[in-house]
């Protein structure tokens, strides 16, 4: 299971939003072997004036927060990033310096979907990948 946030000042970000949506998840799917259908993004585009960022960005500047079920290994997750990093500036056109990405972790039981606590539900993908 996971969730992924995107923030960006809205200008930049509502324009490219299915293509990013796209992009993030051919990422999940190919590093953490999600299955296709299994797709939970959410978009919060800001007001310039609500997005305050680090110099030497642009307002390009897109933060990605993925919170998932821990158990992914070390190598999983890196390669997890790195293909953001590489996809979103191949496809999108937004640099390494505008983008951030952070990995929020957290026991399955912890989790709740489907009326089921995460670590008492069958899924249909490895977590310990």
């Amino acid at each position: 299971m996971s969730q992924i946030k995107i923030y960006g000042i809205k200008e930049y970000l509502n324009p490219i939003k299915k293509q990013l949506s796209d992009v993030i998840h051919s990422c999940i799917v190919e590093a953490l072997q999600f299955p296709v259908d299994k797709r939970a993004h959410r978009f919060f585009p800001l007001e310039k004036e609500n997005m305050f960022y680090p110099s030497g960005r642009t307002d390009a500047y897109t933060i990605i927060e993925i919170s998932m079920i821990a158990g992914r290994t070390v190598e999983t997750k890196k390669r997890l990033i790195r293909l953001l990093f590489e996809k979103v500036q191949a496809e999108l056109g937004i640099s390494f310096q505008d983008i951030e990405i952070s990995i929020i972790e957290s026991p399955a039981h912890n989790w709740g979907f489907r009326g089921q606590h995460g670590d008492e539900i069958a899924l249909n993908y490895n977590v310990h990948v």
